[in-house]
């Protein structure tokens, strides 16, 4: 019988109302006992002056895995997560071919199986993600998909997204909605507004979320079904969950470090890192960002990791979108939520862990009895610098580099058993 004790951490678990010093006492993976002067034969960890959490909730990643290796691959994508703390994370499907299949749900599980964070499959509802036609939704959830969405693009044809919102309760699954309207994001390549026409680049506006959002919050009203609206980066998208919840609407939402960090005022630097789809918006949204965390209109914050190449990110306006984020995401929620008193640590952990994994209907964010031993030693008052040469994934495109951060990451437990340490 394998034992891991942890020694005088400040243990801080939302969903088990949990804050204060504690020990924290594993058997074969998973939580045996939370207490004082706890004792074990097994390897002890001395965590005094660190804050003990249960593993982070990544419910937005890329992994590239299948068809797109040299950006990431499942291997490399779970060492950046659990450098991250992420212990838990959900794959998008713009995979190559794309997930709208069982044999490459079977393909990503069967080599997860060996990796550094446990990985949840989210497959496309339409074949190709080309909004032609449906997947056999059911097929992929017996190969093991928990997810449903099309991220990357959104689903075109309505019906086809109605039709699988309505299914998938039905088949225990929950559908992740990238909301954007093609037509009027026209492939710009940033935020529309002022920024963009001093660069002359076409922009993206914010109407192109807001549309997007506005037709899955109507969608989950009319069929009362259930709705997660991905990525959120709009004051208007707030607004519009905001006032869908006080209508009883079934809507939760998550948002992105960068959207409550960083805006468009990056893409001065004609860096193509600080490129992504949504993109950074205005300071106005922003602070509807923050505000929309801060009183519970936006559920979760997930990192939407998105890896290219440094030669993909190479050309400012032909590079494609994305930014990587789970080695970071942590760090910035205690840098930019944290410190300035906008949340407690304890409601960051929430909106990291115990909501995600809440949404996604899967056996994280708790540290209680009984549950798999998936735990975070962080430090949050630690700064550091973010240094991409020193990043655990293949790609470094993330538009956090260069700043200096608080709260790191010690040491990360999956299911027992160490994945990452800094101690």
């Amino acid at each position: 019988m394998s034992e891991l004790l942890i020694k005088n951490a400040v243990v801080i678990s939302p969903a088990d109302g949990l804050n204060g010093v504690r020990d924290i006492k594993v058997k074969d993976g998973v939580i045996a006992e939370i207490g004082e002067n706890l004792a074990s034969d097994g390897e002890v960890i001395n965590a005094e002056g660190l804050c003990a959490v249960p593993g982070l909730v990544d419910m937005h990643v890329h992994l590239r895995d299948p068809g797109q290796t040299q950006k990431e691959d499942i291997i490399t994508g779970c060492r950046a997560a659990a450098a991250g703390g992420v212990t838990s994370l959900l794959a998008m499907p713009n995979t190559s071919p794309a997930t709208d299949d069982p044999e490459t749900v079977r393909y990503i599980l069967d080599k997860a199986s060996s990796a550094d964070a446990r990985v949840y499959v989210a497959a496309s509802i339409t074949k190709g993600l080309k909004s032609e036609e449906m997947t056999d939704l059911a097929a992929l959830r017996d190969a093991g998909a928990v997810g449903l969405s099309d991220d990357g693009r959104p689903v075109v044809n309505t019906g086809f997204l109605s039709e699988a919102m309505i299914a998938a309760p039905k088949l225990g699954m929950t559908v992740v909605a990238h909301c954007e309207d093609l037509f009027l994001a026209d492939g710009g390549k940033m935020n529309k507004g002022t920024i963009s026409r001093q660069l002359g680049i076409k922009g993206i506006p914010a109407s192109a979320e807001d549309c997007g959002t506005a037709r899955e919050i109507a969608l989950a009203a009319a069929e009362n079904v259930p709705i997660h609206i991905c990525h959120v980066s709009t004051k208007t998208s707030v607004a519009l969950i905001r006032d869908a919840k006080k209508r009883g609407v079934r809507v939760t939402a998550e948002t992105a470090p960068h959207y409550f960090s960083l805006t468009e005022n990056e893409l001065l630097k004609r860096d193509a890192d600080y490129r992504m789809n949504p993109p950074l918006r205005t300071a106005e949204d922003v602070k509807a960002i923050i505000e929309g965390l801060t009183d519970g209109t936006l559920d979760a914050i997930a990192t939407d990791h998105a890896p290219h190449t440094p030669d993909e990110k190479a050309d400012f306006e032909k590079a494609p979108n994305g930014s990587i984020g789970m080695e970071t995401s942590l760090a910035a929620g205690i840098t930019y939520l944290v410190k300035p008193g906008l949340l407690t640590l304890d409601r960051l952990i929430e909106k990291m862990s115990v909501n995600p994994a809440r949404i996604l209907g899967i056996n994280a964010g708790t540290l209680s009895a009984g549950a798999p031993a998936d735990i975070v030693l962080i430090d949050p008052d630690e700064e550091w610098t973010v240094d991409v040469n020193r990043l655990h994934g293949k790609s470094k495109n993330t538009p956090f580099k260069g700043l200096t951060l608080t709260g790191r990451v010690k040491r990360t437990v999956l299911g027992g058993k160490t994945v990452y340490s800094d101690m």
